[in-house]
This record gives structure tokens, sequence and C-alpha cells, in this order.
């Protein structure tokens, strides 16, 4: 009997489906779902737009040769821009590349502006659109990400959620439960498709000169990164957290990584001149390959990244989140992260835990195999082959 795969594959009929990338994280979950295409849909145009929301060259050039990820067949080259002017460029960029290719589906990923803005272009020109990582809440409605999660999954006729808690979001906000398919955690087959080509940390760090020595010792490191602007747009929040960082490093020595956006502010607000040279390495922002290795091999990371919650959880390093609320529970129920905000204390505490051998092991979450793409694309498949053949799709 022929599959649905099968017969959607045959379907002469069904037009492009375009996969949308605008930043770093966006990259990672969708390598693996473009390998799956051309694996499992080969009759299908799969075509890639990148919005340009993220230009820096190590943060967008490296990371698709570091995941094989081809060149995007279309480049928007928004740039940079306050929230509103950013999503209102992807969006008016973004709609002549519907018109032209009138794609059977868009494909979005996480929860960046571009993420929203072309959610909105297609629904208003009435393509198809599903979200992958839909459904995480943290309930904080300061955070930019959460107002866009929430309105791309209104929008979405697909939800393809990472955690089981992200089904009962979607439910509590009233989305009905056939548009909603566990799938797994796309980023989490970047992690398994990656790490045997990662660099070891002590090659990264043998390249860095006379620094290097601070990590001769068997003591370890710790890894940190900071981005997000409550934390690093706030002169007095960022030196608040760069003092811990220093106190934290007379025991334990730091790799700083620097998202260009933290670097320029340390810079604008005159913190470098804090860090203790001695015990902590400030490093660019990192291809995903390296950025990989230092995270494997590190004893605990600092962060107020999401992905790395969940990449923390899957390679197994306890994960001190620097933020009061998190989207993904399941890497606190779960997994190795704990949340400590910028208290000091808690802060502290949570590193005095990791010293005594107490730092949380977690475990493997459900579909958090590697597989979450191919899972992805059969149902995207099975989906668009019933969709065209019970109704027409609409036409721009």
């Amino acid at each position: 009997m022929i599959s649905q795969l099968e017969k959607f594959n045959q379907a002469s009929s069904i037009q492009p489906i375009i996969f949308v990338v605008g930043a770093r994280p966006n990259f990672i979950k969708m390598a693996p779902l473009l390998r799956a295409m051309a694996k499992q849909m080969p009759s299908v145009t799969s075509l890639l737009v990148h919005t340009g929301q993220h230009y820096d060259k190590r943060m967008n050039d490296q990371i698709f040769s570091d995941l094989e990820l081809p060149e995007p067949d279309i480049n928007l080259n928004v740039g940079s821009g306050t929230h509103a002017t950013q999503t209102a460029e992807i969006m008016k960029k973004f709609e002549p590349v519907i018109d032209e290719f009138n794609p059977s589906c868009v494909v979005v990923v996480g929860d960046v502006n571009s993420t929203l803005a072309c959610a909105l272009v297609a629904v208003k020109k009435g393509v198809l659109v599903a979200h992958i990582e839909a459904g995480l809440r943290s309930f904080d409605r300061t955070m930019p990400e959460e107002i866009n999660r929430i309105l791309t999954d209104q929008l979405s006729d697909r939800l393809y959620i990472t955690e089981r808690s992200a089904h009962r979001n979607l439910l509590r906000e009233a989305i009905p439960n056939e548009r909603v398919v566990f799938v797994g955690n796309i980023m989490i087959d970047s992690v398994h498709f990656c790490q045997s080509s990662t660099r070891s940390a002590g090659d990264i760090f043998s390249s860095l000169g006379e620094i290097s020595d601070i990590f001769k010792k068997n003591s370890g490191y710790g890894l940190v990164t900071l981005h997000r602007p409550s934390n690093v747009d706030d002169p007095e929040v960022l030196e608040h957290l760069l003092r811990v960082l220093v106190e934290i490093s007379q025991r334990l020595p730091l790799v700083l990584v620097l998202h260009p956006r933290t670097r320029s502010n340390l810079q604008r607000f005159e913190l470098l001149k804090l860090i203790d040279s001695t015990r902590m390495v400030l490093l660019p922002a990192q291809g995903y390959l390296d950025m990989l290795g230092l995270v494997s091999s590190a004893k605990v990371v600092l962060t107020d990244s999401g992905g790395l919650q969940e990449e923390t959880t899957a390679l197994g390093v306890p994960c001190l989140t620097l933020r009061n609320s998190t989207e993904r529970p399941i890497t606190i129920d779960q997994g190795t992260n704990t949340l400590v905000g910028i208290d000091r204390g808690l802060i502290l505490n949570g590193m005095q835990a990791i010293h005594n051998g107490e730092g949380k092991q977690g475990r493997t979450p459900e579909f958090w195999d590697g597989h979450a793409a191919e899972r992805i694309v059969a149902d995207l498949s099975q989906w668009l082959y019933q969709v065209s053949a019970k109704q027409p799709l609409a036409t721009v």
C-alpha cells in the first residue's frame, strides 16, 4: 500500500515549501530539517529564506558551514533596528517572496522577530504556516520573544512541540488539539549530528596563546554567555553580573563568549577594566562546532540563552540560567538547568553545589533523540497531502 509520503512526493501540483531563518538559533534548528526534506521529500522544492536579522560573520557564515546548511536561496538583508522597525522591514521584504513563489507552506522556527513577521505575512496571503518549537512559554510578557511565541502560535496551522508542557500551554490558549504534534527537540538533532566533529576544549585553548595557561590545571572551567537586553543593556545590572563572575572566577576559571551586543556594552560602559584577565578569558562569538566543544567540556555553563539550557541538558552539563523565568521548563524538571536570576546569593549557592558534586545530572527528555526532523517531515508531508487533496490551497 502506497504511503502518504509517497503520495505526496508523486503529487506534482504541490508548490514549494519556504523555510525561514533569521537568527543563530534558527540555523541550528533548520539544518537537520533541510537534510530530512532532501531525503524524505525529494520531489518538493525547499526554498531557504534568510531574513538577515543576524548578520555578524561569526554568527552567520561560520554557522552555515559548521552545520552543513546550504546557502540561502534568498537573503532579505534586513539587518538590525528596533523590534518594530525590524519586524516591519522583514514583512515588507518577505511579501514579494510569497507573491513570486506561491508556496504551499511557510515553515518558521523559534521565537525571533523573523518568526512572527514571516508567519504574519504568510497567513495574510492565505498561505499555510507551520511553527517548529511551538507552545513554549516563560509567562513573562516583558520578553519580546514571549510575544513572538504567543502570536506565531495563534497564526499557525501546524504546531510542532518539543515537550508535552507546550501542548498544555496551547490548549489553554484555545488552539485546537488537532493542530498540535509532539515531535521532540530539533535542536538536539544538530547536537547529535555535530558532536563528533567538534574541536576539543584543549585544542581551542591551545590556539589562544599565553592565556591558555589558565586552563593547564585540571580544575576545569566555566562557560559564560550573556546577551539578553535585560542583562546587558543596563550598566548597573551588567556591572553587578560582571562582579559576581569575577568572584566565581577566583575558584573556577571562566570563559566568556561575548555576543557582539555584550562586547559593545562592556566597552561603552567602561566595564572591561573589572575583568580579571588572570582568571577570565574573553572570546568573540564562536562557530557552532567550537561552541559545542566548549559546552561539552565545561564544568558549568552560566547563561541567559534559551538554546544553551537545552544543549546542556542534552550533554549532561550543569547549567545556571541568569534569568527569573524560562520557557523551557523541561530543562529544570528533567534536565541540568537551575534558574538563579541575577541574585548573587543564588548564583554562588548554585556554584557551591556544583563544586560539591551536587550539580544536576538530569536525564534525556522524551524524543530528544536526534530524530525530531524526521518526525516533522513525515507529518508535514502527510498533512500537506491531506490539505491539498481535500481543498485547493489559496493562490496569490
